[in-house]
């Protein structure tokens, strides 16, 4: 047990790649010829420690762990040393000051190697401390959306197996009703799988040049074929636009921020547009539903809206959990997203990076 433990720690502080050894021995051969540079422009012998520290900071920075920098510190004295130092092309630690001026740069070149790992290591913690955190989130939301269909769908389908005598139409409320219920919870698992996908370590996000317009088309489609009776207005440029993205995860933001519209604005006119805006792609989905309480447009993409807070528009349903969804993809691509009240209604738009062709 006890060896298991001390391999599991050095593979932690001093991982190997090869990666990292070849922006290790890259650099240190950059520094170094750097300082013959130097060398030949001017005899003193004071630049090259400073150049060495600088490769150690770099290669700390660039590398994981701590076994590349220390081997860039060390490798950074000797080298002083033995090529920048005189007598040239000898090891010689015996000169007078020598002893302490190679201690001192070495302990440099290792304190800044170890700060500049630390510094690393806590803005990865940082960033699985977020994960946890809307991880924590989306399990809180999961839970209530999960239990109010799953719920009603038990009770719709016991009420038809256990009355007989209903009449055709009450069976076919019933029966409907499930069935919402049953798409609302395929929605739920859509979002699970694409937040989880996000969130995963090993995941990423597969962005190919799509046309804007057919991606907010087959959108439309589908949402178009669930509520035939809500009006939706598309708006795009003459011009065909470009947007590296994920195109099913796009499509899944669109979904999302249209069916927010119907369950929670209750909406009856909805209107799409994007075009171009600098060099990013802006989506809008503007809807005449309900205005967002001003109190919570701050915290609207966190996944920590209450049911309770949105019992104006949906009691039953939190849109807290689609709407952190479509944060996370849309960051995921390196956009934004944002919500605003209109005069008329409410917009939600986000940006995406445009190509570089669409950028020119």
């Amino acid at each position: 047990m006890h060896t298991k433990k001390t391999k599991f720690k050095l593979s932690t502080w001093f991982p190997f790649s090869w990666r990292d050894l070849l922006i290790t021995g890259v650099i240190l051969l950059c520094a170094a010829e750097l300082c013959i540079l130097l060398q030949m422009a001017d005899t003193s012998d004071g630049f090259a420690s400073p150049v060495f520290v600088l490769a150690v900071l770099l290669i700390s920075r660039l590398t994981t762990g701590y076994l590349y920098g220390l081997i860039a510190a060390v490798s950074g004295v000797v080298c002083v040393n033995f090529i920048f130092t005189y007598p040239y092309w000898a090891v010689n630690f015996t000169i007078a000051g020598y002893p302490l001026t190679f201690f001192t740069f070495l302990m440099v070149s290792v304190i800044t190697c170890t700060l500049t790992t630390q510094a690393r290591q806590q803005e990865r913690l940082r960033s699985e401390n977020e994960k946890e955190k809307m991880r924590a989130n989306l399990l809180r939301s999961v839970s209530h959306d999960i239990r109010t269909p799953l719920t009603s769908i038990v009770g719709s389908t016991s009420a038809v197996l256990e009355n007989p005598g209903l009449s055709v139409e009450e069976r076919q409320e019933l029966l409907e009703d499930a069935r919402d219920e049953a798409q609302w919870l395929i929605r739920v698992v859509e979002n699970l799988l694409s937040i989880t996908r996000i969130g995963a370590d090993q995941a990423q996000i597969t962005k190919e040049p799509e046309a804007a317009e057919e991606v907010m088309g087959e959108a439309v489609r589908k949402f178009r074929k669930r509520f035939p009776g809500t009006s939706v207005c598309v708006s795009v440029p003459d011009d065909l636009l470009l947007v590296p993205m994920d195109a099913i995860l796009i499509e899944q933001v669109l979904s999302n921020l249209l069916e927010n519209a119907i369950f929670h604005g209750k909406a009856v006119h909805v209107k799409l547009s994007v075009q171009k805006d600098g060099p990013y792609a802006r989506f809008s989905v503007w809807n005449d539903g309900y205005h967002i309480p001003d109190k919570d447009l701050p915290t609207l993409f966190e996944g920590t809206l209450k049911h309770s807070e949105s019992t104006d528009c949906d009691g039953k349903r939190s849109m807290g959990l689609g709407l952190s969804v479509c944060q996370a993809i849309v960051h995921a691509h390196g956009g934004s997203i944002e919500a605003r009240n209109t005069e008329d209604g409410v917009e939600f738009s986000f940006r995406l990076p445009c190509s570089e062709e669409e950028q020119v």
